[in-house]
């Protein structure tokens, strides 16, 4: 039972380890052709957003655009994070952790 105990914090410390590390990872995704570039870490912090000029004209669009960029961010850097934890875990999923 003491082996368990030991494995099961050493596989607790590895992953959050490994959070903490991919966290810091950097993604970046574009919508509307490249007009408007968000890039994010996998913790979920808005690193940049850049703005092609041209789509300045259309705030309506600028705003979906936005909005859209940030959100495929976000995911993108969630999605890297599941995918780095479901190998310590072997795809087993712990509530609260990611």
């Amino acid at each position: 039972m003491n082996e368990l105990i030991r494995q099961a914090q050493m596989m607790q410390k590895k992953m959050l380890r490994t959070q903490e590390e991919i966290g810091k990872k950097e993604v970046e995704t574009s919508v509307g052709g490249g007009m408007v570039t968000v890039k994010a870490t996998c913790s979920g912090e808005i690193l940049s957003v850049v703005i092609d000029p041209a789509v300045l004209e259309d705030v309506e669009m600028l705003q979906d655009m936005v909005l859209a960029a940030v959100n495929e961010a976000l995911k993108k850097g969630k999605d890297l994070m599941q995918g780095e934890m479901a190998q310590i875990t072997g795809g087993m999923k712990i509530p609260g952790l990611f």
